[in-house]
């Protein structure tokens, strides 16, 4: 185990989010594993252990499935924290067997991969029809353009959600990921609190309208999923569901998108081999997801001590896996910190692994070819306008905006 005390690793600094990238180098060469005492957490900087530690069962999401706050040493939340946390806890993400099991089972009845490809030919024309916009009038902001208003709305379109009513989903989003960063202010706190009220009794008013006249939408399939027993999902259930699959679907591919074409920009080699072979899609949206990942670290608690490269560490502690870090692993990919298309090697974990494998991939991939595919086919002479901030967040990765212009 290496000592953190004079460590680059800083989430709080903007040039090291600006480009963590070296600070990782740092880490991997110092060990498998060190201690950060700002945030009271192990930091697991190496592809194998991540993986390995991802499917270990040993770590959780949660331990209230085993231990209170008080048996694990952990302070419980604030009171007025608790809109948030009913709406966090209640989701996939952050339940462990059996309740993680059967809410997986329930939601993948209605979260099938034929509902997912039916969709394709609705996020083809929508990102076309995103694009077209965005080369009438000359460029824009290509997050705001076409990055945000694809995902937001291809999920809403797959929950239900009416298009006059899908405006503040996305500051909803926005706003209770805002607690997934590291040590969030009390504002961030408030703000996700406000959002966690409004979205769920939203989502509250449309299940009971859905209950009433279902139909062929995600929320109507996820309220009739029931398994040979006969258990459902409880109301709570499916809006931490709902909400999960929009913040999820949001976040990442928003991310995804505004990062990948960034790095494009400062790689003109890649862009102009991909602007003269299409094909290279595929490859190209799982390297750029390698390449600037928009999650760069997962947390697990230790709910059995471990043991990492002769340090052990003990029940109630946390570990943060550093995808970021994971993804640039010499030990794994060549020449990590060159972007390169074609690779065809791939094993980046953006997506996890293990129970916890975002369900949502399949659809994310859909998107991220979709949005490339259609501005390298009708933005052909696509360019960068000005260079775009980083935003100040460092657990979710993105930009302020990516100004570009066409023609």
């Amino acid at each position: 185990m290496a000592a953190a005390d004079d460590l680059a690793f800083d989430p709080w600094d903007p040039a090291f989010v600006s480009d963590p990238y070296p600070a990782y180098a740092e880490l991997r060469d110092r060990g498998r594993v060190t201690y950060y005492e700002p945030t009271d957490q192990w930091l697991v900087p190496r592809h194998a252990d991540v993986s390995a530690l991802l499917r270990d069962r040993r770590l959780g999401r949660t331990y209230q499935h085993r231990f209170t706050h008080e048996d694990f040493g952990r302070t419980a939340p604030p009171p007025e924290h608790e809109p948030f946390h009913t709406l966090n806890d209640h989701g996939m993400l952050d339940l462990e067997p059996p309740d993680h099991t059967r809410i997986r089972r329930l939601v993948s009845k209605a979260f099938t991969p034929r509902t997912v490809e039916q969709l394709r030919p609705y996020v083809s024309q929508l990102a076309g029809e995103l694009v077209d916009a965005l080369v009438a009038k000359g460029g824009g902001d290509l997050l705001t353009d076409v990055a945000e208003p694809l995902p937001v709305a291809v999920i809403a379109e797959m929950l239900g959600i009416p298009e006059s009513d899908r405006a503040p989903l996305r500051p909803w989003s926005a706003d209770i990921c805002g607690m997934y960063e590291l040590s969030p202010s009390e504002d961030t706190a408030a703000k996700a609190v406000r959002a966690s009220n409004e979205f769920s009794s939203y989502l509250r008013e449309l299940i009971a309208a859905r209950r009433k006249n279902p139909g062929d939408d995600l929320i109507s399939g996820m309220i009739a999923a029931h398994d040979e027993d006969d258990d459902r999902l409880t109301e709570q259930e499916l809006i931490s569901t709902a909400v999960l699959l929009l913040n999820a679907g949001h976040e990442a591919t928003v991310n995804s998108t505004v990062n990948g074409w960034w790095a494009l920009f400062r790689n003109p080699d890649q862009l102009a081999t991909l602007r003269a072979d299409h094909s290279l899609i595929p490859s190209a949206v799982e390297e750029l997801m390698r390449y600037d990942t928009p999650l760069q670290l997962f947390e697990r608690w230790v709910l059995d001590e471990i043991e990492i490269d002769g340090a052990t560490i003990p029940r109630g502690a946390e570990i943060a896996m550093l995808f970021g870090a994971a993804n640039h692993d010499p030990a794994v990919f060549t020449d990590p910190e060159r972007l390169d298309l074609t690779r065809a090697d791939n094993p980046h974990i953006s997506f996890s692994a293990g129970i916890h494998y975002c369900i949502g991939a399949p659809l994310a991939r859909i998107e991220l070819a979709a949005s490339m595919g259609a501005l390298l086919e009708k933005a052909p002479t696509l360019r960068l306008a000005a260079e775009p901030e980083r935003k100040p967040n460092f657990v979710i990765r993105g930009l302020e905006g990516l100004s570009v212009e066409v023609g």
